[in-house]
């Protein structure tokens, strides 16, 4: 491989928006035949690095070859005919149209108009590499994994040598994960070479041939992964060594918080979404929702923060000495109003959870506005939050009065976090807090959660790593098709039991 002329070469790349450098002078080779696997922590520049190779960033400074020629890939049209393509995280399908639709839009030649050739060619394809889709199947129709094979399949169908793939098992079940790296190491033995960004290091070290490290935008070291571990690669992204253990304390006398029961849920469009539903969250522990994305997850954390409306089913809160109170048909304010200390951290952070053009200190005030007397809000108290927030969740940003719309995702998220725990709740609701978080943010948030537990918090925290959820909740709660598939002990269950729950109904011990 040393002897051979790298596929891809970067050189001195450097890119930046405004005041802000994403990526500088970073240098990187990709070899033909292999997987490369692209760290760092949040912020770090990987996504920003991987787009300029895919034609949607252009770099202001260095060169990019491909096979040993110098280009300029200036859109993703042009990464196509170099035979570059990139897999996004959320992918870019249109629901009404066909696989075979979908992998054909765009194209300038008379192959858009021959679908019976092309669904030929797209047979051709998953046949050689394991792939599992029909070209008339409607996107709409697939689960999340298939989607993300006609992702594949399309730049494959372009002619791509050189794969990027961002986040690609972010919502795989570990078997979908299992079915994706043999596709993967099939595509590899036909010469592809296949970058892919990530942050689960388990992966990292079970798929990948080399690992390039990155952090605050500069190239850091790469590593041959079979010489590698998890402690080598999270010191290096981060600069320092960094302790990998989750703990879970035992609860401490844990007693019923919140009593679901026969929960119905459909959305705005009459889509039945949570099917009698019926779990118990209780004081000191850690319960964790697991499921493929789009099961549910997010209408059951809404319904309990009073932000669904409800079909049937009940949502009770008990109180300290065992009364319960009713929470279905309440909104967040009313839910306040009875005494009920609820935090909810949603899925969508700058949609639901803050507002953009607001900095640290406003955004901190939405929680305490209520707070102020007659027509003054104390302004003082959110700045000081903010700074607490930032210092002990180390959020990366030039003051508390920058606006949270200038930071990175994961500086987003350690906001929300730090602010929903202020306010000392006695049900933390969690979706998917970790997401875009780097290693060592992750393992701060964690850590959160744990002290909320030891406070007797009851927390819900629905997360999309199972080795996580395994790690760090008390109990799991497995959604499929918007229905309990299964509650388990998180002590004393195993990935692939809680991967079998999220694609099937039933298989699971009822552990209420």
């Amino acid at each position: 491989m040393e002897n051979q002329v790298p596929v891809l070469q970067l050189k001195h790349i450097t890119k930046r928006f405004g005041n802000i450098t994403a990526n500088e002078d970073v240098s990187m080779d990709v070899h033909q035949g292999e997987i490369l696997a692209l760290l760092g922590e949040n912020g770090s520049g990987k996504t920003t690095l991987m787009n300029a190779i895919a034609g949607i960033y252009y770099p202001e400074e260095g060169e990019i070859l491909v096979r040993g020629k110098e280009v300029s890939i200036n859109s993703p049209r042009d990464a196509f005919e170099l035979g570059i393509g990139m897999i996004h995280q959320h992918f870019k399908l249109i629901d009404v149209l066909t696989a075979a639709e979908n992998i054909v839009l765009g194209l300038k030649d008379k192959r858009r108009f021959d679908l019976k050739a092309a669904n030929a060619k797209i047979t051709e394809i998953c046949e050689k590499y394991g792939f599992d889709i029909d070209p008339n199947q409607k996107i709409y129709d697939m689960s999340v994994s298939q989607k993300q094979t006609v992702e594949i399949v399309k730049v494959l169908f372009r002619g791509a040598d050189i794969l990027i793939l961002d986040e690609p098992t972010a919502v795989l079940t570990p078997q979908e994960t299992d079915k994706l790296f043999h596709i993967l190491r099939n595509m590899k033995a036909d010469g592809k070479s296949i970058i892919i960004i990530t942050h689960k290091l388990n992966e990292v070290l079970d798929i990948s041939d080399r690992v390039v490290i990155l952090r605050k935008g500069k190239y850091i070291c790469e590593f041959v992964t079979a010489e590698a571990d998890a402690q080598k690669l999270t010191d290096a992204m981060v600069g320092h060594a960094v302790t990998l253990n989750i703990d879970r304390p035992e609860p401490v006398d844990p007693k019923d918080r919140i009593r679901v029961k026969g929960l119905t849920v459909k959305n705005s469009d009459g889509v039945l979404k949570l099917k009698d539903i019926s779990f118990t969250a209780r004081t000191g522990e850690i319960l964790g929702i697991a499921g493929i994305s789009g099961n549910g997850q997010k209408e059951l954390l809404e319904s309990i923060a009073g932000l669904q409306k409800i079909e049937s089913g009940s949502i009770a809160y008990v109180n300290e000495d065992g009364t319960e109170k009713e929470l279905v048909g309440l909104d967040p304010k009313k839910i306040t109003d009875l005494g009920v200390t609820l935090s909810f951290v949603p899925e969508d952070r700058l949609g639901m959870g803050l507002v953009g053009n607001m900095n640290l200190g406003e955004n901190m005030m939405l929680r305490t506005f209520r707070h102020g007397h007659g027509l003054f809000t104390d302004r003082k108290a959110p700045y000081q939050l903010a700074e607490q927030v930032v210092k002990e969740l180390e959020v990366n940003t030039p003051s508390v009065r920058t606006a949270v719309r200038k930071l990175s995702g994961g500086n987003v998220q350690k906001v929300l976090v730090g602010r929903e725990i202020s306010s000392a709740p006695t049900v933390l609701l969690t979706a998917y807090a970790v997401r875009g978080l780097d290693i060592n943010s992750s393992y701060i948030i964690y850590d959160l959660m744990n002290k909320q537990k030891e406070r007797g918090v009851a927390v819900i925290y629905v997360g999309e790593d199972l080795d996580v959820l395994l790690e760090l909740c008390d109990r799991i709660l497995v959604l499929c098709d918007g229905q309990v598939s299964g509650i388990l002990d998180g002590r004393d269950v195993d990935k692939q039991q809680v991967g079998m729950m999220m694609t099937r109904l039933g298989g699971g011990e009822a552990n209420e």
